[in-house]
């Protein structure tokens, strides 16, 4: 019987490198890094990428093209996208370029408790990660500026990783100028009459 399989990011990326020609998982993870798109897809764990690779399978959207023995692969399946593949590739393209999907990565989820930290702990922490950021900001750059001769419309993922990037480190470093100053600060014994007042509030009305 088959199956429905979700979009996603991962998924996605399969299919396009499917377009390319047929490929065996091992190759398509290698035409992802290749590529660059590992910046915007997690393939680290081959794990995940042949559990995609099912899925995709199952719902019809690639299929067995032939499985072969060598030397270093004992047994390498190739697979090659379906012509339902193809559609669905095209409107899962369409769908997530054109509609802004609320998501939740973990960096807000940790600013939403940072009030468990003092504002010195926050400062330490969050000093740690403006560091971290920028040496990433600087290696996106680099990259840019090393493949500045292919056609741009290649690089658009890791232009808008790159801007994605600078946006989050300037609004980082005037949160942690922010704390320097005091500008920024809290007390537990302050968050804790907020809270009383927030409940008190929610009572009366």
């Amino acid at each position: 019987m088959t199956q429905t399989v979700r979009s996603s990011p991962l998924a996605l990326t399969v299919l396009g490198m499917l377009h390319t020609r047929p490929l065996h998982p091992y190759g398509i993870q290698r035409l992802i890094k290749q590529w660059g798109k590992d910046q915007v897809v997690n393939v680290g764990q081959r794990t995940s990428l042949y559990r995609t690779i099912e899925r995709l399978e199952e719902s019809g959207l690639v299929a067995v093209r032939t499985t072969g023995r060598d030397q270093q692969y004992p047994e390498r399946t190739v697979y090659e996208i379906t012509d339902a593949g193809r559609a669905a590739t095209r409107q899962w393209l369409e769908d997530m370029l054109a509609e802004p999907k609320r998501e939740y990565p973990e960096f807000p989820v940790a600013l939403s408790h940072l009030m468990m930290l003092t504002p010195a702990e926050a400062l330490d922490q969050l000093e740690r990660r403006e560091q971290a950021l920028a040496a990433l900001h600087a290696g996106l750059e680099a990259g840019l500026a090393a493949t500045a001769g292919l056609p741009r419309v290649l690089m658009l993922e890791s232009e808008y990783v790159a801007a994605t990037s600078a946006a989050q480190l300037e609004w980082l470093r005037a949160v942690i100028a922010d704390l320097r100053s005091g500008r920024l600060a809290w007390t537990e014994q302050g968050l804790i009459s907020t809270a009383s007042g927030d409940a008190q509030a929610a009572q009366d009305g």
